[in-house]
């Protein structure tokens, strides 16, 4: 790891004007990915900003919207009262990330920008995209079994790794930043970008903006929601197929539904035509069969990750069917 400078920011404001006025600088709270990072060359950073002192960790219902600080930790949110029962998608996913400790560490604003797990893009030795621009995508003729089947592109076809990106998709969450411009607020569904022809530049953020809070807005359908995550072992492991389901049914017609998906995409997956698809309409194993033939549509799966397609639609059948009672 090469030296860089370290500062602890005192402000919001603080923390931005420094990232801003500092080449090469990023935020650092729980440091759980980014070190890593730096460790293995993926990432080389001259000066870190510490975050961690911000007032930046409170977790508040506030009116119809529930409000998640940037630097409150995993756990806390997952075990919060009211998002294990307003939000039970947003408990479950946290609870399926990582690890008991990393989950005590890591903060939500950096869960929501780790960086993928592909390994070509962690292996500096490497050709990468996202890495090197304009270098290659070496898994797109090589080991590519964890890797997405939607939203790819010739130069990156490496999926998303949060578990709560993928809840917060579905419930239509924002994104709020701070940066030397000021205040803003981006959909979650506009915060992170497709690789198309620069997969380095991975979401919405602009330099020196940093992530304050995530708004959720409580709805009929959040409280009747779930996440399930298909992966390869029991714990800290990334998601081979995952799915978050919010539904509102009237008997057995769906009134909304919301869906995303993870370990298919590039992005946290959502796809309007799968839930236009059920929506007004009675839940059966039917209208399910059709929603998943409608999600992978367009996929374009390779060598060693061809399973994800029949592997998504299983997932989306079963949760569906879970909080549906299709039987």
């Amino acid at each position: 790891m090469r030296n860089f400078g370290y500062t602890v920011a005192g402000s919001p404001a603080e923390a931005v004007r420094i990232a801003a006025g500092t080449p090469n600088s990023t935020y650092v709270a729980g440091g759980t990915d980014l070190l890593n990072l730096m460790r293995d060359g993926a990432e080389a950073h001259d000066h870190l900003v510490d975050v961690n002192r911000l007032d930046l960790d409170r977790i508040a219902v506030d009116g119809q919207v529930l409000r998640i600080g940037a630097l409150a930790r995993m756990r806390q949110v997952a075990e919060h009262p009211w998002v294990r029962r307003e939000f039970p998608v947003l408990s479950q996913a946290l609870l399926a990330s990582a690890s008991p400790q990393v989950r005590t560490m890591a903060a939500i604003g950096g869960n929501l920008l780790q960086r993928t797990r592909c390994g070509y893009f962690r292996d500096t030795g490497s050709a990468c995209n996202k890495r090197v621009p304009g270098s290659e995508c070496p898994a797109i003729t090589g080991h590519n079994r964890g890797h997405a089947i939607l939203g790819g592109s010739d130069h990156c076809i490496a999926t998303h790794p949060s578990d709560l990106a993928v809840a917060l998709t579905a419930l239509d969450a924002t994104v709020h930043l701070l940066g030397p411009g000021g205040g803003r607020a981006v959909p979650i569904a506009e915060f992170y970008l497709l690789p198309g022809s620069t997969p380095d530049r991975e979401t919405a953020l602009r330099p020196g903006e940093l992530i304050t809070k995530v708004d959720v807005p409580r709805t009929p359908f959040a409280t009747k929601s779930r996440y399930l995550k298909l992966r390869d072992r029991a714990t800290f492991e990334f998601a081979v197929v995952s799915v978050a389901a919010a539904l509102r049914t009237s008997g057995r017609v769906v009134r909304d539904v919301r869906l995303a998906f993870g370990g298919i995409g590039t992005r946290p997956w959502r796809d309007s035509r799968v839930e236009a698809a059920l929506r007004g309409r009675p839940l059966t194993e039917a209208t399910i069969a059709e929603a998943g033939r409608i999600l992978v549509r367009d996929a374009d799966p390779r060598e060693e990750n061809r399973f994800k397609v029949e592997l998504v639609q299983r997932a989306l059948a079963s949760i569906l069917s879970e909080l549906g009672g299709v039987r």
